[in-house]
Order: structure tokens, then C-alpha cells, then sequence
């Protein structure tokens, strides 16, 4: 069966993202700093349809959480918009424009229906209103044997966490407190649910973490 794999950026003081986001600020105060350690790297960059970049120890951790991964699930505040309902008049369509870097299907875990919404380079983002178990069972067919990253945010990550349905979890942990915003294990006590570490690397301004499901 497919994996179901979590991978994020974390703050030394556990912050998944800083205080106060909104559209002009997603990850909220000082979350930009949480992916400083990526933006340089070729991998990430080649993602993202640039050129150019830097090849360093972090490297093969990004190309190995990008391959065999068929599918993506997010939640709500990760993709994005206004809360609450949907605008018909202006609808939310993402931050990265009309050919996001994911190259296949997204489900947003959201509390408001909405159709799905199809882009350029094969992404579509389909909105799931009955719970996580619901989106990864739509994810798992729509990646016919790949894995599915859980993309976040907090909230998506810990439901999924705390249901123990993680099979793979790689923290990218980088030198620099938030001070406030989200955590990732808020809620979710002293279990990590199965996973044990299984790699550490060392990079430059990050430390990745890897557990696994042994």
C-alpha cells in the first residue's frame, strides 16, 4: 500500500509557521525563515521551473521527498484564501499560479464545499469536506500505488499524527525561533504514533529528521 508521508520545516521552538498569517503573509512573522535552507538548492529551484542553484548535503533529502509521491494532501489554511465560505466573484485558486509546482492531484482538507479546480502541468485541487480519512482514501486511489505527501499545515498534520494513519515524517529543523505561531505537535502529547528515527542529516542551515514506521 502506498505511504503517506509527511514533510515539513519546523522552528528550533517547534513553530511550523509564525504568527499572524494572512494572504500577504502565508507563513505568518518569520516563517520564511523556516525555508531559507531550500530556496538556493537546484532541487527546489528545479521544482519551481528555475535555473540554477546550489547542490549541498540537503540535496538528496529533497529529491528523495519528491520522488514516487503521486498524489498531495493539504489543509485549508495551506492552500490558502480569505476564511470561511469560498468568493464566487473572486475565488481563492492558490499562491502559485496557473501552473502550481505539484504536477499532480491535491486534496484540500476544507469545511466548504467547492468544485475542483484544475490547472496547468497536471495539478487539480479537489476540496474535501469529510474528514481525513475521506482525503486520503480519495488521494491513495488518485495515486494508483504512489505514495501521497501530507504537505501541511499544523493543524492538517496533527489530525493525520494523531490518527496514527503517518507512515513517514521528515522535519527539516532550521536555526531560528518564531517565538509564537503553530506548532506541530500542539495537542498530540509525548506518542509519536509508530514512528521512530531512522536518519539524521546535517546541512547547511538545516538538520533533517526522518522517522519511519518501522
Amino acid at each position: 500500500m502506498s505511504k503517506l508521508r509527511l514533510k515539513i520545516s519546523m522552528s528550533l521552538d517547534g513553530f511550523v509557521a509564525g504568527p499572524s498569517q494572512s494572504i500577504e503573509n502565508p507563513l505568518g512573522m518569520g516563517g520564511m525563515r523556516l525555508h531559507e535552507w531550500a530556496f538556493a538548492l537546484q532541487a527546489w529551484r528545479a521544482q519551481h521551473g528555475l535555473e540554477g542553484g546550489e547542490v549541498n548535503a540537503s540535496t538528496k533529502v529533497v529529491e528523495e521527498s519528491l520522488a514516487n509521491i503521486g498524489a498531495t494532501i493539504m489543509g485549508r489554511n495551506m492552500f490558502g484564501g480569505h476564511p470561511g465560505g469560498w468568493s464566487r466573484e473572486k475565488p481563492w485558486n492558490g499562491w502559485w499560479g496557473e501552473d502550481p509546482p505539484y504536477h499532480h492531484p491535491v486534496f484540500v482538507l476544507t469545511h466548504h464545499p467547492r468544485e475542483p479546480l484544475v490547472l496547468e502541468g497536471g495539478t487539480s485541487f479537489t476540496f474535501v469536506t469529510n474528514g481525513i480519512e475521506a482525503a486520503l482514501e480519495q488521494a491513495r486511489r488518485a495515486a494508483r500505488g504512489k505514495d501521497i505527501s501530507l504537505a501541511g499545515g499544523a493543524k492538517a498534520a496533527q489530525q493525520y499524527l494523531g490518527a496514527g494513519l503517518v507512515d513517514e515524517m521528515e522535519i527539516s529543523l532550521a536555526p531560528t525561533l518564531l517565538g509564537s505561531g503553530e506548532r506541530l505537535f500542539d495537542g498530540l502529547g509525548d506518542n509519536l504514533h509508530g514512528l521512530e528515527l531512522v536518519e539524521t542529516v546535517a546541512a547547511p542551515k538545516v538538520v533533517h529528521l526522518k522517522f519511519a514506521k518501522l
